[in-house]
């Protein structure tokens, strides 16, 4: 076992790590990023559809082509591949990693916590059935297609019209699979409007909202499932049931942020499923900070990328010695707001924020303590992220009432 002493140590290499440590090296701060696979990127590595980088670049971007201009930025060599992070311990500071030459303890001044999040399983859907060959989550299939060149079966069903669901199932379709539809719980496409255009209705694959797989069959390989229309309780309507016949089922139900390593000690937000973080991207312990899909499911790699240059340029002034403000500021949940990040400001500086109502409304506004911030004269989604640059603060108290409401 040896020991490594770094100003900022950033855990995860994909879109917000890649950020941080691009930002934290820019900042002068000896910097080292851990990336448990062989090699960085993270899922955008196998996602070869284009629409990354329209905020960040100006331009459309697959997510190979995303990542190399994030290695192009990165002037200095601080990724170290497989390493497997096993224990944060926040009161000596010490970040225990295991890697091909052993035990490695990290002493970090700062630590950015960039570890992405996972796919919810099947097994949370309590689906009841056999659990046979040809079910995959769709990051799993995703892979199978665009890294190992392989596809999944030959006639499959999607569950959950996530935006990867929707991706996958025109990726399916293009490669010569028969996608009979996809199916989804929610009255609404749970995935951004324009993947729903060009990956289904582009594509004439069914999209059935309201209807849910509620049975799988199958022996070795699964043969067939029942699908059911489901009330507004989402429970299935009996005389509903409809049987379809697929060996393969892709689901596409969700993201769960990673945080394993730190939810026992830093504070944890219920809805986000992430940690609490100000507009620095810090955490509840003054040397942690965190960025990306571990603090909070975002529709875009470009929101992701903002959030770890944020964390790893604050890293890198924790770490150098400079004081960062206190939190002046604290927002509270109130009518239709989901999940919202960050939760608390310093009051210092403009910030982006970033807002998921619970429920749809077709004209809306967003107030901070029943003060109009931003008036809505679309319709706003669950599935679309709100997000806005909060400049004026001046006038309101310790803590602030956001909501989203009808126009009107």
């Amino acid at each position: 076992m040896r020991r490594e002493k770094v100003d900022v140590l950033i855990v995860g290499g994909g879109a917000a790590g890649l950020a941080a440590a691009i930002s934290a090296t820019e900042s002068g701060a000896k910097t080292v990023l851990l990336e448990r696979d062989r090699s960085t990127g993270g899922v955008l590595n196998q996602c070869i559809h284009n629409g990354f980088g329209l905020h960040v670049f100006k331009e459309e971007l697959t997510g190979p082509e995303f990542m190399e201009r994030l290695w192009e930025e990165l002037k200095e060599d601080v990724i170290r591949s497989n390493f497997t992070v096993l224990e944060i311990k926040p009161d000596t500071r010490e970040v225990i990693t295991l890697s091909e030459d052993g035990i490695i303890v990290f002493e970090p001044k700062a630590l950015v916590m960039s570890t992405g999040a996972r796919e919810r399983p099947l097994n949370s859907l309590r689906i009841p059935g056999s659990r046979v060959a040809g079910i995959y989550t769709a990051g799993v299939a995703q892979k199978m297609v665009n890294i190992y060149n392989r596809l999944p079966g030959k006639k499959v069903l999607i569950v959950g019209s996530g935006d990867i669901g929707l991706i996958m199932a025109r990726r399916l379709k293009i490669e010569g699979m028969d996608v009979v539809g996809v199916v989804e719980i929610m009255p609404e496409p749970g995935g951004l409007i324009r993947n729903v255009v060009q990956c289904l209705e582009d594509f004439n694959i069914p999209l059935w909202l309201s209807h849910t797989v509620i049975e799988i069959h199958g022996k070795e390989r699964l043969s067939e499932v029942v699908i059911a229309k489901v009330d507004e309780n989402r429970k299935p309507i009996a005389g509903t049931e409809k049987v379809i016949k697929v060996d393969t089922l892709v689901t596409s139900v969700g993201l769960i942020p990673q945080n394993e390593l730190i939810e026992n000690f830093v504070e944890m937000d219920p809805i986000n499923r992430g940690p609490v973080v100000d507009d620095y991207m810090r955490t509840s312990v003054e040397w942690i900070f965190a960025a990306g899909n571990n603090v909070a499911i975002h529709d875009l790699v470009d929101f992701v990328y903002d959030e770890g240059k944020i964390a790893g340029m604050h890293a890198a002034r924790y770490a150098l010695g400079e004081k960062l403000p206190e939190v002046k500021y604290e927002f509270v949940r109130g009518k239709n707001v989901g999940v919202m990040l960050p939760q608390k400001f310093t009051g210092t500086q403009p910030f982006k924020m970033y807002i998921r109502p619970t429920k749809s409304l077709e004209k809306s506004v967003l107030k901070f303590s029943d003060k109009i911030i931003r008036k809505f004269n679309w319709r706003i989604r669950p599935s679309e992220m709100i997000d806005l640059v909060v400049k004026n603060f001046e006038g309101f108290d310790s803590k602030i009432t956001v909501e989203v409401s009808n126009l009107d």
